[in-house]
């Protein structure tokens, strides 16, 4: 607690300096402005999804926990099993299989979400927000959202680190993501492009269709359906909240959390506002290409 009260404003302001590269003050700067404009223009984001309309379902409660279920209990329990059945693997071996069973199981929880969806939403696919001819401008505006939030995400994990090293000293740092770990500690090209193809493309539509089209969805529908007087813009804020939480939380390191979660606000109201599920897709694709750039330039 003596590291704590002891903080000052200078010395947070040397953690900055150490921690932000001019490239980062670059695009922190952009960031702001545009993050500035849309202050400005939806009255400090009170306005901003007063547009936002509802998706038609008839999902129950529990529907999204199935799938989450299946994905987060299935795909452990067979990485155990084949461990067991194979050992004595080299290192890179062992991770190219445990990324090639997470990849499969990925992609078969993809294929029972859109299941669902088809089942759950009026107008099937285009009502959950898979309509494809929305892609070209998602493509663009999910750029330009996630340029917005940078400032925001760097700063969370600017203050997370600054308070890391105040609590538990200088050694403290930011443990990278378990996958960007392995690339970097192996240089086997069939490991990092499955690596690759599981950070940028099956991780990024697993988990939006999850949480953003499924979850934020039913917590919404659940939230107007109880709440009848509640505004649009309130139940599509509140669902965003906390779908963000249940997202950060499947995350194992806490230290990430304040970063993800601004990331996961960010992923919501870009389903909310656009309604398409392709723009909260790219937006996390961009965010983790960066990351695995980041890593494999070093």
């Amino acid at each position: 607690m003596d590291k704590i009260t002891s903080m000052n404003i200078f010395e947070i302001i040397k953690q900055f300096d150490k921690l932000i590269s001019l490239p980062d003050a670059i695009i922190c700067l952009t960031g702001l402005i545009l993050l500035a404009c849309w202050l400005l223009k939806t009255s400090l984001g009170r306005n901003a999804l007063v547009d936002s309309a509802p998706r038609r379902n008839n999902m129950p409660v529990y529907l999204p926990f199935i799938p989450l279920f299946i994905w987060f209990g299935s795909a452990p329990l067979v990485m155990l099993i084949t461990r067991q059945l194979i050992a004595n693997l080299p290192d890179w071996q062992n991770a190219l299989l445990d990324n090639l069973i997470l990849s499969i199981g990925a992609t078969l929880t993809i294929v029972l979400i859109i299941f669902l969806a088809r089942a759950s939403f009026a107008r099937r696919l285009k009502g959950f927000g898979l309509n494809a001819r929305t892609i070209h401008k998602d493509f663009v505006f999910a750029f330009i959202n996630l340029l917005s939030i940078c400032p925001l995400v760097l700063a969370a994990i600017v203050v997370t680190t600054c308070f890391g090293k105040l609590i538990y000293g200088q050694d403290f740092y930011l443990e990278q993501h378990e996958e960007l770990k392995t690339i970097a500690t192996y240089t086997q090209l069939p490991l990092r492009i499955l690596i690759i193809i599981t950070t940028i493309m099956l991780a990024p539509v697993l988990e939006e269709l999850l949480f953003r089209g499924l979850f934020q969805t039913m917590l919404r529908s659940s939230l107007e359906f109880r709440f009848t007087n509640l505004e649009s813009r309130y139940s599509s804020w509140l669902s965003i909240l906390i779908s963000s939480g249940l997202f950060i939380l499947v995350h194992p390191n806490a230290g990430h959390w304040p970063a993800l979660f601004m990331l996961a606000i960010t992923l919501g109201y870009s389903y909310e506002k656009s309604g398409s599920l392709f723009r909260p897709i790219f937006i996390h694709s961009f965010f983790n290409s960066v990351a695995i750039i980041a890593v494999l330039s070093q």
